[in-house]
């Protein structure tokens, strides 16, 4: 009889991290299954870059829409200026988003019978959220086991950041030998037509690409042009 192939939930965003995460866990031998978030985030376009994403990986998916009526980011508020580059917890932090995520992905992944979660959270080139550090995923670990019923019953949930400690450049060089189809992955937090090249996530977008001498396929090629849906 053959052996099943393990399941994992893979939280996909249309960002670089996010997608070479999923690559990676495919590589691993894992049957993926995408979990997207619409949480009414101003880079809408991202939900297209992950869709795509998910399909050119043959990966099933689901997109879980929520809002945050408080908002509190100015991801979230269009009234707030996204920073041009800033030192600490920019204000495109989104409180609890990472805390809400992996929520959704641990009942998700319980209710299939998955045994891992994959983010593609970084603690090196990162804007400074609290929520991408090692300490936030380790003390996550311990509320699976101690508050799911598969972690009660010794079934263990695994959330797994094989990008946590690695720089973008060593994350692009990654990607590219996995195959990730950086040509349809979206980092800027503007969502217009072409990268602003400004915010955070743009400069270290730029940053991994130079590190890994590698053209982005955004700010070399055409503009990403993805339909709303």
């Amino acid at each position: 009889m053959p052996q099943r192939r393990k399941k994992a939930v893979v939280l996909l965003s249309g960002g670089l991290d996010s997608a070479t995460t999923l690559y990676w866990a495919k590589k691993q031998g894992f049957r993926c299954y995408g979990l997207i978030f619409d949480y009414g985030q101003r880079h809408y376009k991202e939900i297209g870059s992950a869709r795509r994403i998910a399909r050119r990986a043959n990966c099933d998916y689901r997109i879980v829409k929520f809002s945050l009526p408080w908002k509190g980011s100015s991801l979230l508020d269009r009234k707030i200026k996204i920073p041009v580059s800033t030192s600490g917890a920019p204000n495109t932090y989104v409180p609890g988003r990472n805390t809400i995520f992996l929520s959704f992905a641990v009942s998700y992944a319980e209710a299939i019978g998955a045994q891992a979660i994959f983010i593609g959270a970084n603690q090196i080139d990162f804007s400074g959220y609290p929520d991408c550090r090692t300490d936030f995923y380790r003390a996550f670990r311990e509320v699976i086991r101690r508050g799911t019923k598969a972690g009660v019953e010794g079934k263990r949930i695994k959330i797994l950041t094989p990008l946590i400690n690695k720089t973008k450049g060593e994350i692009v060089r990654l990607g590219s030998r996995l195959g990730v189809p950086y040509e349809l992955t979206w980092s800027c937090y503007k969502g217009g037509k072409k990268p602003c090249g400004k915010c955070d996530s743009c400069l270290f977008r730029e940053k991994g690409f130079k590190g890994a001498g590698v053209a982005d396929p955004l700010a070399y090629g055409t503009p990403l042009e993805i339909p709303d849906f």
